[in-house]
């Protein structure tokens, strides 16, 4: 399949110019039909990677997802890109179950969506081996290991298939998987060979913020009210929490609604589908909502309480800014989580126990550090970011302050060497929570029964509360000075590094807890993902959006993201043509929405002027852009100047000739010295030029196709990063 086909096809049914990390290496790969495991973050473009090759391939390409809703959704947006697919499952009557079977046998579709229950059943088994299956695709594949957060049993029943169809190439695709679930993933699926894709978990676009908890409610509040018409999500940790928080917002004049699996089925469903409707923005809810949403405009996610695990609250947090606009997540966190925690943790055994606990001490960790919060979670799952700050969360905005805590360091590690010797046992040890109680000078059944009022650090440590000696025990903890136990009664322990620290009496720099900010808004400087628009316009075609959408009974993204909305109120397409260079915009949406939407800013047009935007102005009249730096693009630029092709370059450096062409475009972009000359004759440069004042140079498919594609992708994105350089 030659690249010119993919990218006709992803512009024509898709409305995109250009792939997302790996989209073009996995689906070039599914096509020459291999084995496939794709680790791609929310809002990475999954889905992507075996739609797009199921509209070039002949035959039915079977998509195994866990939630009826997901099924759905992605249904409804493939159809409304003119995209033939279907489900099956128990929402659906008889009549109409009947009439999506014989289209299925006539091969009418060419994507099918079931659940793993449905697709093994006997009667679905035996009409598969009649439907042509080119390909399955197993998407949230995480669910089918036992280490995976979301384990699913009848996940594993899925490598029967593998003998009922031997010959037929497996996708599996995940957006959060540890190496241990990876593994697990590629076993029980029986790929064969599979090609492993893992693309960074890194979502820029997300700023992370955690604010000690303190009348939550109240917090909550305040955040929601400071987004207006925003739409986001509230995760508690317990049904009642969901339908309290819920009720209070919608006293205080806040659309929102619960969510959680003891509701009524209809009324669970219906909170969902108001949700998704725009109806409501707020939704309330437990970890059960999320996996099947696919609503790409959340603009928030708050933690009201502590989640379990960090891949967990990695994936909950994922569920904003799926469109890859700026969103926000936020973590209200006090140690009163961690005991609530770690009583609902009592209540396992064994193993899970052991294993529960080392999850919550690690996302205690992630909760009270103060390094880059961004490259703790990476760090999480085997990557470094490598910037020293993201710019992005509230420790790199904000940093935290530090203070000579020597003097408290060496009472707490003294507090729990004293205990020990005390207590004439090497085995004796004992958790934060004595420690604390011993320096504080409490009077505990414990203390009394070990005399340990009698110990000399007994009530050394009155100058900080008990609050306060908790935060600074779990930082002490995080430098290495004693280890924490994972077993139930969490014991302490000095390690070399504390005990010579006891000895040498070096200096220790701790931090100060964070105070409650007065805002809660963050920081507003320019984010990773944002589109300056004319926000005016921009709510305009929001509204024409919804009639749209209500008029369809279709989810308002079905018919345009927000992202494709702010490139119409930032470029102003006003004629056709135009309209179908924005991204997002298909063959078919431009056929049937492209009238509406032009009309709508045309008569905008007519009433206000055209804005011109803050960042154009600063690519005309700033200071020169920096040369590029970055390692990875430096040295692709480096072989691009010494003379070797892009596909000499793809293959030594292990990338795609497209990443290649990126990282080159880029550096010219920034200001490297390229010879125009040199790669185009004088005759190709005017009819370039001439091209690209009749085009915007946003998109290059319809460029591309106006010059009778006689310019490869590679050459127009040459061409384009020489103008603009030369404009700057």
């Amino acid at each position: 399949m030659s690249s010119t086909a993919l990218f006709r096809t992803l512009k024509q049914s898709f409305g995109y110019d250009t792939f997302r990390p790996l989209q073009e290496e996995i689906i070039t790969d599914a096509l020459a039909g291999r084995d496939v495991f794709a680790l791609l973050p929310t809002g990475g473009g999954k889905s992507l990677c075996f739609q797009l090759p199921a509209l070039i391939r002949e035959g039915l390409t079977v998509v195994v997802s866990p939630l009826i809703a997901l099924m759905k959704d992605q249904v409804d947006a493939l159809t409304a890109s003119g995209v033939a697919a279907t489900f099956l499952n128990s929402t659906l009557g008889a009549d109409e179950s009947r009439r999506r079977l014989r289209g299925l046998f006539n091969g009418e579709y060419r994507l099918l969506y079931a659940a793993p229950e449905r697709l093994m059943l006997d009667g679905t088994m035996e009409m598969l081996r009649k439907w042509n299956v080119a390909q399955f695709a197993i998407d949230e594949a995480h669910c089918i290991s036992e280490w995976g957060h979301d384990f699913r049993p009848e996940y594993r029943q899925l490598a029967k298939l593998r003998d009922i169809f031997p010959e037929v190439p497996f996708m599996a695709l995940t957006a959060t998987a540890t190496e241990r679930v990876r593994g697990d993933i590629v076993k029980h699926l029986r790929l064969r060979e599979p090609q492993l894709y893992v693309a960074s978990f890194n979502r820029p676009n997300l700023s992370y913020r955690v604010l000690p908890k303190a009348r939550p409610y109240e917090q909550t509040l305040a955040f929601v009210r400071q987004r207006k018409g925003e739409c986001g999500i509230i995760y508690c940790a317990s049904r009642k929490a969901t339908e309290s928080v819920a009720e209070k917002l919608a006293a205080d004049g806040i659309a929102a609604r619960p969510y959680h699996a003891g509701l009524d089925d209809k009324v669970r469903s219906r909170n969902q589908e108001l949700f998704l409707r725009d109806e409501i923005h707020v939704i309330c809810a437990t970890i059960a909502f999320g996996m099947g949403i696919n609503k790409p405009n959340v603009r928030f996610v708050l933690h009201y309480d502590l989640p379990k695990n960090v891949e967990g609250y990695y994936q909950e947090t994922g569920r904003a800014g799926r469109d890859g606009l700026p969103s926000e997540c936020l973590l209200l966190f006090s140690s009163g989580d961690v005991v609530k925690q770690n009583t609902f943790i009592d209540e396992k055994s064994g193993d899970e126990q052991r294993v529960a606990r080392e999850q919550l001490q690690q996302m205690v960790h992630y909760a009270e550090c103060a390094a880059c919060r961004r490259a703790e979670l990476l760090r999480y799952f085997g990557e470094e970011f490598g910037e020293p700050n993201c710019g992005g969360c509230d420790n790199c905005l904000e940093p935290r302050e530090t203070f000579d805590g020597t003097l408290a360091t060496q009472k707490f590690l003294s507090c729990i060497f004293r205990l020990r010797e005390a207590s004439h046992s090497r085995e004796a040890s004992f958790g934060l929570n004595h420690i604390i109680e011993v320096l504080t000078g409490g009077a505990s059944e414990k203390i009394v029964k070990w005399g340990h009022e009698k110990v000399s650090t007994y009530g050394i440590g009155k100058e900080h509360s008990r609050a306060e000696w908790a935060a600074l025990g779990r930082e002490i903890i995080r430098l290495g000075y004693c280890v924490q136990s994972a077993e139930k009664f969490s014991t302490l322990e000095l390690t070399d590094a504390g005990r010579e620290l006891l000895r040498a009496r070096r200096t220790v720099t701790l931090t100060r807890p964070p105070p409650e900010p007065d805002r809660t808004r963050g920081d507003r400087t320019r984010r990773a993902g944002e589109i300056a628009c004319d926000e005016a316009l921009f709510e305009q075609l929001r509204t024409l959006r919804k009639e749209i959408a209500d008029g369809r009974d279709v989810p308002a993204y079905i018919v345009f993201s927000d992202v494709s909305l702010r490139v119409m109120a930032r470029e102003y397409p006003t004629t056709e043509r135009a309209f179908a260079n924005i991204t997002g915009v298909g063959t078919k949406k431009l056929d049937e929405f492209g009238a509406q939407f032009v009309d709508a800013i045309q008569k905008y047009l007519r009433e206000k002027p055209r804005q011109v935007f803050a960042d154009e102005l600063d690519q005309f009249h700033g200071p020169p852009p920096k040369k590029v730096t970055v390692g990875t693009s430096r040295e692709s630029w480096r072989m691009f100047a010494a003379g070797q092709s892009f596909e000499q370059i793809a293959r030594a450096r292990g990338l795609s000739a497209q990443t290649v062409v990126k990282h080159v475009a880029d550096a010219i972009e920034a200001g490297e010295p390229f010879d125009a000359d040199a790669h185009f004759s004088q005759a190709e440069q005017t009819e370039l030029e001439a091209a690209f004042v009749q085009h915007s140079d946003f998109a290059l498919a319809p460029l591309k196709e106006a010059l009778g594609n006689r310019y490869d992708y590679s050459r127009l994105h040459l061409y384009r990063a020489t103008r603009r350089a030369r404009q700057r």
